[in-house]
């Protein structure tokens, strides 16, 4: 079984995989500070409840990471806890299959070159991927499968913490779905904000990306959704065609699977 991990600034992904398919997953919450000793402590605690996974083994492990502290401490914690088991860190000079075209190919995130390789998989060019996280992601895929940019907002739990910093009379309100757009009191009025401005504002953004990716027939790109605020708004979101929640360790594993031959254990 191949164990991946997607480690963002607010939460850490983790899935296995048997064959194509997932079998177990958690989410947790990303520390910056957390020890290798205390992210094997916290991995081995979920392995082991875990109802499905009623005999672990696992042979490989493939991970990304945003946050650079993490990345080093997940790096110290496969060398001291599974240095028997093929590792794979996503990071530069690693064969992804994708072709990266930005300015500076080193300043896009190691997630969204998974995004990249995973919704080329699955769903072909062009595409564009929209990654509901700490910031909302999106990511332009060329017919060809090519990384070719994209735009990143704030997202939406962070837009919800900025407001009720700075105006007093405002409240951190539940994230959910009210139910009008015209608010009757300041909670509802608050979430339909979030909720269905986070979802003009996709609408808006995914509409001019089809235009520049597609100008002859912007119809032919598919919209991806993943990341775990996804589910917040894709109802409200007329341009998402696909809503593929793994994407991310979807992309992990292919990646994994490319580079079988020359991966090693951790030394």
């Amino acid at each position: 079984m191949l164990l991946t991990v997607d480690v963002g600034n607010t939460n850490t992904v983790l899935c296995v995989f048997q064959g194509e398919e997932v079998v177990e997953h958690w989410r947790i919450a990303t520390d910056p500070v957390r020890t290798a000793d205390e992210i094997a402590v916290v991995l081995q605690g979920l392995v082991g409840q875990s109802l499905v996974l009623t005999d672990p083994d696992i042979t490989g492990i493939a991970l990304c990471s945003t946050v650079p502290s993490v990345l080093h401490e997940m790096r110290e914690m496969c060398r001291r806890y599974f240095g028997d088991v093929p590792s794979l860190i996503v990071e530069p000079g690693v064969r992804t299959g994708v072709s990266v075209r930005y300015d500076n190919p080193k300043e896009v995130g190691s997630d969204r070159i998974m995004n990249t390789v995973a919704a080329a998989h699955l769903y072909g060019g062009p595409a564009i991927v929209v990654d509901f996280g700490t910031s909302t992601n999106f990511d332009a895929i060329s017919a060809r499968g090519e990384f070719v940019g994209g735009a990143l907002a704030p997202g939406i739990e962070i837009s919800v913490d900025a407001l009720s910093r700075r105006a007093a009379q405002l409240l951190k309100v539940e994230l959910a779905r009210p139910r009008h757009v015209i608010g009757k009191n300041t909670v509802e009025a608050l979430q339909s904000g979030i909720i269905f401005g986070a979802a003009g504002q996709i609408d808006g953004i995914v509409s001019r990306m089809k235009l520049e990716l597609a100008p002859g027939d912007p119809d032919s790109v598919t919209v991806i959704a993943t990341g775990g605020l996804a589910p917040l708004v894709i109802g409200e979101v007329a341009a998402i065609d696909a809503h593929e929640p793994w994407l991310t360790l979807i992309g992990l594993r292919l990646v994994f699977e490319r580079n079988m031959t020359e991966i090693q254990p951790t030394p």
